[in-house]
């Protein structure tokens, strides 16, 4: 299983994927080197955090996003399998806008989970089933919502960070058949590495169950340290993925996607038993260079240019994953 940072549209990108696409929006490349590792993966999961746009626009840059719908063509072409779409800019563009954009991923065969156009779909559970026949359950949920109102008579549009009702959902999840439950949680203090209370709190009680496998999340836009709670492993802060942010550089040009291993025990129940992380950046659009998002350890094998760039940026990212001293994960060589 495969999870990485924020998807993070900003304007710069949209003209990025113009320029690609000579004239029409292409976002593939901008996305390109990730492809072999994510689709390797039995289910590669990835955070849909901004809103897409009606066909063709009105577009919306920060604070309120619009962004346009091919990018999705992009999240598909990659190989991701399912994004979360609960962030603090689910609501960006109303009720429509969440319906448009759960529409738009599935039209691009990708599922999601945090957000609902029925509230039928908001009480099933998410169950992705692997090539090999295993259930896996991901559970997205959000600190909040910018001070904007989840659709009054739809609360249960989008799934506001719980415990409780995280632990609800996980248990559901099981007597639907899942065979593992992972729990996406977009919540932190922006531009910081170091972990809130609310993250750490919440880690702590959605870990102690025996219903919850994984915690991974986003919404810091910069890489905070990987823990094991409650002997789980959870991805506190992957980075962004794709983004072109202003404040905190070169830290929000950093992130990572993590690889965790599900192994079935003699009592049939899943483990994970392996779990590695692999360094990325995203290069800034400027003149002649174009926006990219960069898996580190496979470009510099291949020697692509800007090495000590990125050497610069693992060294970055590598220290703050291990800030807690973890053992057991290792890095992609």
């Amino acid at each position: 299983m495969n999870i990485s940072g924020d998807l993070l549209w900003h304007n710069t990108l949209w003209q990025q994927a113009k320029a690609d696409g000579g004239g029409r929006m292409d976002f593939a490349p901008q996305l390109a080197s990730l492809r072999e590792y994510v689709s390797a993966a039995d289910l590669a999961v990835c955070h849909s955090e901004v809103p897409f746009a009606p066909p063709g626009g009105p577009y919306a840059n920060y604070p309120t996003f619009a962004v346009p719908q091919e990018a999705a063509a992009g999240i598909a072409a990659t190989g991701w399998d399912l994004c979360t779409t609960a962030s603090n800019h689910t609501m960006d563009a109303g009720w429509d806008g969440l319906v448009r954009t759960l529409a738009v991923h599935r039209a691009n065969a990708i599922m999601t989970s945090g957000s609902f156009a029925t509230e039928a779909e908001s009480r099933t559970p998410v169950i992705f089933t692997t090539k090999g026949g295993v259930r896996i359950a991901v559970i997205s949920q959000t600190f909040g919502l910018n001070g904007i109102a989840r659709p009054k008579g739809r609360e249960w549009a989008v799934n506001l960070l719980d415990a409780d009702a995280t632990l609800a959902m996980a248990r559901q999840a099981r007597e639907a058949g899942a065979d593992i439950v992972a729990v996406h949680m977009h919540a932190g203090e922006e531009y910081s590495p170091t972990l809130s209370k609310q993250q750490t709190d919440f880690a702590t009680a959605v870990t102690a169950s025996p219903d919850v496998d994984l915690v991974f999340g986003q919404h810091a836009h910069v890489v905070q340290p990987v823990d094991r709670v409650n002997g789980k492993w959870v991805f506190y802060g992957m980075g962004n993925l794709i983004a072109a942010s202003g404040p905190g550089q070169p830290y929000t040009y950093d992130g990572y996607v993590a690889q965790v291993r599900f192994t079935q025990q003699g009592d049939g129940r899943f483990a994970a038993t392996e779990a590695e992380f692999a360094p990325t950046m995203i290069t800034k659009r400027s003149g002649g260079r174009p926006a990219r998002v960069l898996l580190i350890p496979d470009e510099l094998k291949k020697g692509a240019a800007g090495s000590n760039a990125m050497l610069e940026s693992a060294a970055r990212t590598r220290a703050r994953v291990n800030a807690l001293h973890v053992e057991g994960l290792t890095e992609r060589g």
